[in-house]
């Protein structure tokens, strides 16, 4: 039996970023492949696909994401991450699970290893897709685009889990959209440079960007009415080198939520009003740019199927363990699967969080945070479990 404990330690202190995540893919290929998996590397990049046949019944995918984030881990955890590398622009980072990208590829693996050896209590055909760059937003529609249902056959169904800071042992799901789709854009503002003790013979981009910023914020409470549900949030303002010189270009980093294609388009137009309103009243030369990129669908967990499966997963774990009515402003991929195949997806969170081990009181890391790792225990069992419980209901 793999030792999940030290797989997930393993890792989790080895973590890499989108697309690049080599030595993961591997770990994780080294593992399925003596549990009797076909299984096939380098999928859409850095993906990896596992296939265990089973007699006749049909193809159940379950899926894992394994990518890790820009982010310095402080959790303090003795396997923490001290790994740093290079990112897209050539920067030095530091590099941590913060989002519990390796519990889920270890409960995949766990899953995958209980339902190799128990195969005379199943028939059909086992799916396991391990998925690169989930972060970036691209990495489903990446192995899409390698051909991943012509190679390996179309499922019946997908079936994934996210940990997020939930208490552990708990399952929580939505039925519909459950998570919202996601778009980044890149705004350059451009001005004309100066000198900062003669602003009058120049174009701030500077203040131009901080007029935009502030826009922004009244996009949601002002253009959207109060029964749909949306965020835009600057991360990023970068101008300038010097703090007497009035730069020439100003750069903003924007991120949309949506849950809705109209409440989509009237968000990202109005990003690019802005912009270009504040230009022409600033006196800019030209208009902005606009690079939109990290587009991420709205995730919907499939009504009917949804149905199914927490069914089978409230018969396991008890009622009294699942949460309805799950609906979060973050992004997922993984319904690109299902898009792309015209198969339903089920999605649900897998709380991994355990309370008793805190002081009350004492505040909870989100994923994303420098704080932020799941308690391996029961974490890690409630996981393999939902996986095995949830698949064993679409197999024959």
């Amino acid at each position: 039996m793999t030792d999940l404990h030290e797989l997930y330690r393993d890792l989790h202190s080895n973590p890499e970023l989108s697309l690049h995540e080599f030595r993961t893919a591997g770990v994780l290929a080294d593992a399925l492949r003596p549990l009797g998996f076909d299984v096939t590397t380098e999928v859409g990049g850095t993906g990896v696909v596992g296939v265990l046949r089973n007699g006749d019944g049909p193809i159940v995918m379950l899926r894992a994401d394994i990518d890790a984030l820009p982010v310095e881990e402080k959790t303090g955890l003795p396997y923490a991450s001290t790994v740093r590398a290079s990112n897209a622009n050539g920067e030095d980072v530091p590099v941590a699970h913060a989002c519990g990208h390796d519990m889920h590829a270890t409960c995949l693996i766990g899953a995958a290893e209980r339902l190799a050896r128990t195969r005379e209590e199943w028939a059909g055909t086992l799916l396991v897709v391990f998925q690169p760059a989930e972060e970036l937003g691209s990495g489903a529609r990446d192995m899409v685009a390698d051909g991943l249902f012509e190679r390996f056959g179309k499922p019946v169904v997908v079936l994934a889990q996210h940990v997020s800071p939930l208490p552990a042992g708990m399952i929580a799901y939505g039925s519909g959209p459950l998570m919202a789709a996601s778009d980044s854009v890149r705004v350059t503002l451009f001005g004309r440079g100066g000198h900062g003790s003669a602003p009058e013979t120049a174009v701030d981009p500077v203040l131009m960007a901080a007029h935009v910023v502030v826009r922004l914020q009244g996009i949601v409470a002002r253009e959207i009415a109060p029964s749909e549900r949306a965020v835009v949030t600057v991360g990023r303002l970068q101008a300038g080198t010097k703090e007497n010189v009035i730069p020439e270009t100003a750069e903003i980093g924007v991120n949309i939520r949506t849950f809705n294609e109209h409440i989509r388009g009237i968000v990202r137009a109005a990003v690019e009003r802005i912009a270009r309103a504040e230009a022409v009243a600033s006196g800019a030369p030209c208009e902005p740019e606009f690079d939109w990129y990290d587009g991420t669908p709205v995730l919907v967990s499939d009504p009917d199927a949804t149905t199914t499966t927490m069914a089978a997963l409230a018969e396991h774990f008890g009622k009294q363990n699942l949460i309805p009515g799950a609906v979060v402003n973050a992004s997922e991929d993984v319904g690109v699967f299902g898009t792309a195949a015209g198969i339903p997806t089920v999605f649900w969170f897998l709380g991994g969080t355990d309370f008793s081990t805190r002081e009350p009181g004492q505040p909870v890391a989100m994923n994303h945070s420098p704080e932020y790792a799941p308690d391996i225990e029961p974490t890690l069992t409630t996981g393999v479990d939902a996986l095995v419980v949830a698949a064993r209901t679409w197999l024959g």
